[in-house]
């Protein structure tokens, strides 16, 4: 019966597959919008879900969750991350769930906690819209419980931090980009850093020496100015391997060319380990094949997916592997 109950609701939703609210591949893929019954200024707020090739209503998939920076789109997020291509390639479900306080359907962002703009400041539960995200999708579609990751980009970067710090209990993994795991508004404003996490997670960390709006060794960004103040990477770091009770020493190894240095800090009882990718002259833009694709064929990231390396890290860590008992 469920599983009939399923198979007519995703077809409902594949028969509106429209311009207005779906994005269909040649493959047969499909991207759908879901709303929810959460109001922000009279506003529904919804996310993005993609049905790979090969989904079916009767085999449980992954699911990977992927949150959009500070004023970004749901739709943009899926287009620069090439998520939903991966997805087809290897049969997960992506989300891409939407940002608050946008203007014409732009200009979205996440309450991180210390960051950012109105939803901070107006102390929006975007953790709590994350949750009911996760719950809708497991209601709708056959979700394997065991393997649900989260990927945040700069501010979105910032909300997977605070969710993985809250519950790491509804996660396998995350990865985090460009993003501070806390910070303070002001001069007078005390530091803000997420609550210590009551379970290990595993966690893969991206982040561009030469960022200028979230930067590296942590301070106020060179390019937006004002009084905020970001944690550098190390602070995030040194965060989780207390929180994962890794080894102190990581093990370290050079990619392409040096441009890219990989540290990787172990758990050798239960395999929550971390790994940070530093990468030179990068800025501030996610590091996959939507801009590495059209790098010069000398460049020493011509092609590089770090879409995929998230994956690869993913999975491997199903939360039984992580030492985390499954809901």
């Amino acid at each position: 019966m469920k599983s009939a109950i399923i198979s007519v609701i995703v077809a409902t939703m594949l028969s509106a597959c429209t311009s207005s609210t779906v994005n269909r591949a040649e493959t047969g893929a499909c991207t759908v919008k879901n709303k929810l019954d959460i109001r922000v200024m009279g506003t529904r707020r919804y996310y993005l879900l993609h049905l790979p090739q090969g989904y079916s209503p009767e085999k449980e998939m992954p699911l990977v969750i992927v949150l959009h920076g500070a004023f970004s789109t749901p739709r943009q997020m899926e287009q620069e991350t090439c998520f939903s291509t991966l997805s087809d390639h290897h049969d997960f479900l992506v989300a891409y769930p939407s940002g608050a306080y946008g203007l014409f359907g732009f200009l979205k962002h996440w309450n991180a906690g210390h960051c950012c703009g109105k939803a901070a400041k107006e102390n929006l539960d975007d953790v709590g819209f994350l949750l009911r995200v996760i719950e809708d999708i497991q209601k709708k579609f056959p979700v394997d419980r065991a393997r649900i990751y989260m990927v945040g980009f700069s501010n979105g970067g910032m909300l997977t931090y605070l969710f993985a710090a809250k519950h790491p209990d509804r996660l396998a993994a995350a990865a985090v980009l460009s993003a501070a795991i806390g910070g303070k508004a002001d001069a007078k404003t005390p530091v803000w850093i997420p609550p210590r996490p009551p379970l290990p997670l595993p966690l893969i960390v991206f982040h561009a020496k030469d960022d200028m709006n979230v930067p590296y060794h942590g301070g106020i960004s060179p390019k937006k100015g004002g009084q905020r103040e970001y944690l550098s990477v190390e602070k995030a770091i040194d965060f989780w391997i207390k929180n994962n009770h890794c080894r102190i020493s990581p093990q370290t190894a050079q990619l392409r060319h040096g441009r890219i240095t990989k540290q990787a800090w172990t758990d050798p009882v239960h395999g929550n380990d971390i790994e940070l990718y530093t990468i030179e002259k990068w800025g501030h833009r996610w590091p996959g094949l939507y801009f590495t694709s059209h790098l010069d064929e000398d460049n020493p990231l011509k092609d590089f997916s770090f879409e995929e390396v998230i994956w690869s890290f993913f999975q491997s860590r199903p939360r039984e592997a992580a030492g985390q008992p499954s809901r």
